[in-house]
């Protein structure tokens, strides 16, 4: 199967639990080849990765890259999807101001973790596989791709999650390798007991605390 290579860092709106700690090797980026249909899925992944390789790539400030990163964000995210998924049942019964409020504090956090992890000079190389699958949830799809390193060790997988709303094709959820981990059912995890001893209030600021410290690393 012909896999496409891009010359970039990795991004997983992830939780670092997650994620392996990896070198990064880079390659030059290859143009796509796929049917209308699976462009328009793939996309949203291109975007953020394109990103993401701009950054590291950059010796701009953090605050510099973070503008980049979000407006990829932006276009590649439906955050508000992933946010609901994050929280769960909870999330319905929230006020719309309460909705706003955690939204803005959710996408720093996820920019600000975004921006660590990928820094000026680092050494990544990943591979989008060009075939979309279709996910078992509803109408969704699947992007597939490869994390690697330069020193050629075994890739890991991380899957996309793309859900089409108005049109759009959007990531709604990032699965790692084949156990299918979920970024939202871990975050979902992670944030159960902030939101029971905290409320809204809590988990925002516990977001706002966190994306302050990525921004200092």
């Amino acid at each position: 199967m012909k896999r496409i290579s891009f010359r970039a860092g990795l991004v997983l709106g992830m939780s670092m639990a997650l994620l392996p700690a990896v070198g990064v090797g880079v390659s030059a980026p290859a143009a796509f080849a796929q049917s209308a249909p699976s462009s328009a899925v793939i996309a949203p992944v291109q975007t953020l990765y394109k990103a993401l390789d701009q950054i590291v790539q950059s010796h701009g400030s953090f605050a510099e890259r973070s503008q980049i990163v979000a407006a990829a964000v932006d276009q590649s995210y439906n955050l508000e999807a992933v946010l609901k998924a994050s929280i769960g049942l909870r999330y319905n019964g929230l006020s719309a101001d309460e909705k706003q409020k955690l939204l803005a504090a959710f996408k720093d956090y996820t920019v600000a973790r975004y921006v660590s992890n990928f820094k000026p000079g680092a050494d990544v190389k990943f591979t989008i596989l060009p075939d979309v699958t279709d996910s078992p949830v509803g109408g969704n799809k699947l992007v597939v791709t490869n994390l690697g390193a330069s020193d050629g060790s075994t890739p890991t997988e991380l899957s996309y999650v793309m859900s089409n709303a108005g049109g759009s094709w959007k990531i709604v959820d990032v699965l790692l390798s084949d156990a299918r981990i979920s970024q939202a059912a871990a975050q979902r995890s992670d944030f159960s007991s902030t939101l029971t001893s905290g409320g809204v209030s809590g988990l925002i600021s516990v977001l706002e605390r966190k994306a302050q410290t990525y921004a200092k690393d």
